[in-house]
């Protein structure tokens, strides 16, 4: 089957997943984060994409942004692979890729499924280096992350917000929700409401939902009419 072209709704926050090939530790230790911290920031900086969060895992690279433009993700991806990958092979000798395979994303629903996946993406923790949390916390700012409208809701000064973050940090996101993040970003589907599907589904003619495991309705009535012909 062909691989369905990848699913980017400028304007829309994306979370983006990026294996770690078996076998490499580039997030290991904090020499490691900060060069792929620093390349991140050339990356959004060179094509416009608006990063909101990052989470830096021994297994993964998980990031939520917002492109401007189509072309704009795999832009900012390609150009962090680039940096990163020559950066962290020259300090350690090596040659070859640090990823496993393409990186995987989802259009994310505004709302409550943005902040979710920044919940996620915060839990991994509160260092700097790790993760974005320091930043929405307001333990270090980072102006070169921008902050979604939905996190702007939660209060009307900085000390609202963050204090209202750290109320929802410590709760973490619903399970139900991080599983439906992980499957929408693995399978390269928009994650939210049937509306906001729906909605979507006006812009594309890429599908927007997974095909039904197993045979169409009726098939099974087919095979045994073409048995019994053919008998």
């Amino acid at each position: 089957m062909a691989r369905l072209p990848r699913l980017v709704v400028p304007g829309h926050a994306h979370l983006v997943v990026q294996r770690v090939l078996p076998g490499c530790a580039p997030f290991a230790d904090a020499s490691g984060r900060l060069l792929c911290l620093a390349a991140l920031r050339e990356a959004v900086a060179a094509t416009g994409v608006r990063l909101h969060a990052f989470a830096l895992r021994d297994d993964e690279l998980q990031l939520v942004l917002t492109p401007a433009a189509p072309a704009a993700l795999a832009g900012a991806m390609q150009a962090l692979g680039r940096r990163h990958v020559a950066a962290f092979n020259r300090l350690h000798g090596r040659s070859g890729t640090l990823w496993s395979g393409r990186f995987r994303s989802a259009a994310l629903e505004p709302g409550d499924v943005v902040l979710n996946a920044l919940l996620l993406l915060d839990g991994a923790g509160t260092d700097a280096t790790v993760s974005s949390a320091a930043h929405h916390l307001g333990l270090r700012r980072e102006p070169w992350l921008h902050d979604p409208p939905e996190y702007w809701q939660l209060g009307n000064t900085p000390f609202e917000r963050e204090r209202a973050w750290a109320g929802r940090l410590a709760l973490g996101a619903p399970d139900a929700a991080c599983a439906a993040l992980r499957r929408s970003a693995a399978g390269g589907w928009p994650c939210g409401s049937a509306a906001f599907v729906a909605a979507l589904a006006t812009r594309t003619d890429r599908p927007l939902t997974p095909r039904p495991r197993g045979r169409p309705p009726g098939s099974h009535r087919a095979l045994a009419t073409t048995g019994a012909a053919n008998g």
